[in-house]
């Protein structure tokens, strides 16, 4: 499995449309940062990501520090780090917006459209939302920036999400068992295909895990490791496995994330144990196995290297601390 497909696999999303809109021009709401969102989405979440596909017309979606993407038909934003956000039919429409009633046909569950705006030219959309572990998904999302957009009809199987999607929101709104259940696993789809689209056209001379992972000796590197992470790797095993010298490997792996294999797999792991010591009651050796020591103390003092205490210490601190959602 690639390196990609490998940690949203592991990520567990859970994702949903919550809201369909059709504005005339002029309008804009004001979207609250994920911790908010979650709230009212999702209570349970640590993570909230939100989305907004553009069907019809013209929109500009603008972070509060002013940043911001112009989006047409079949543009998709993505907020991947939360950020509280604008959506408007201008940058110029003035603020604060109506407050349309917004958060009680969220709070309802009615997909019917919202119609609403000054009577000019029309924009259509529909918002939807992923949760997913913060944690397990830090690969992927610590390397996107705090919007971006795709347009998904570029191809059949955008056009294809994006019709299926508009259809399930129909049918939700109108009621239609089990059209919800499908309409969450359709955003789910929608989101990734976004991602996959966003890595695809990253430059060449990009650099990071995104980049890394679309590289051919590098995104195989990291499925493998990530796949296996128990496995005792070696870089000579690695070099094998993906073909190619033992010192390319290490070359080509550093170039796009700032350090070797080895050190990278290490840092991983431990990464996972301070997961399971934050998120279980499981033993301190039982984790240990899991992420590949077969000796409890030698994993004591790789994680006392990574996080400055032993691994009972770091989950008694970690007890009374609150999970932040963005």
């Amino acid at each position: 499995m690639d390196a990609f497909s490998e940690i949203l696999n592991g990520v567990k999303l859970n994702g949903a449309v919550f809201f369909n809109a059709e504005f005339s021009a002029p309008w804009g709401i004001s979207a609250p940062n994920s911790r908010e969102h979650a709230a009212l989405l999702a209570p349970a979440a640590e993570r909230v990501v939100m989305f907004h596909l553009l069907t019809e017309g013209h929109a500009v979606a603008q972070l509060f520090d002013g940043r911001a993407e112009q989006l047409g038909p079949g543009d998709i934003v993505i907020f991947p780090h939360g950020h509280p956000h604008h959506i408007a039919d201008s940058r110029s429409t003035p603020r604060p917006f109506p407050n349309y009633c917004i958060e009680e046909k969220v709070r309802a569950g009615d997909l019917s459209p919202l119609i609403a705006g000054g009577g000019g030219p029309a924009t259509r959309f529909v918002c939807g939302y992923m949760t997913c572990d913060p944690f397990l998904s830090r690969p992927i999302l610590s390397g996107l920036p705090a919007l971006f957009k795709v347009n998904i009809r570029t191809d059949r199987s955008g056009h294809w999400l994006e019709n299926s999607i508009l259809h399930l929101v129909e049918e939700a709104a109108s009621g239609t068992v089990g059209s919800e259940a499908l309409l969450a696993k359709l955003s789910e789809a929608l989101f990734v295909d976004t991602l996959r689209r966003y890595v695809a056209a990253l430059p060449e001379q990009q650099t990071g895990w995104l980049a890394g992972s679309r590289d051919p000796i590098v995104g195989k590197s990291l499925g493998l490791l990530h796949s296996r992470v128990a496995h005792p790797w070696t870089i000579a095993d690695l070099a094998e496995q993906v073909g190619i010298s033992r010192s390319a490997l290490v070359e080509r792996f550093t170039k796009y994330l700032a350090e070797p294999p080895m050190t990278y797999l290490t840092r991983w792991r431990m990464q996972l144990a301070a997961r399971s010591l934050e998120k279980t009651s499981r033993g301190v050796a039982e984790i240990a196995a899991d992420v590949g020591y077969e000796s409890e103390a030698a994993f004591n003092r790789a994680f006392k290297r990574e996080y400055g205490q032993p691994p009972g210490r770091y989950r008694s601190g970690q007890r009374d601390i609150p999970c932040e959602s963005a």
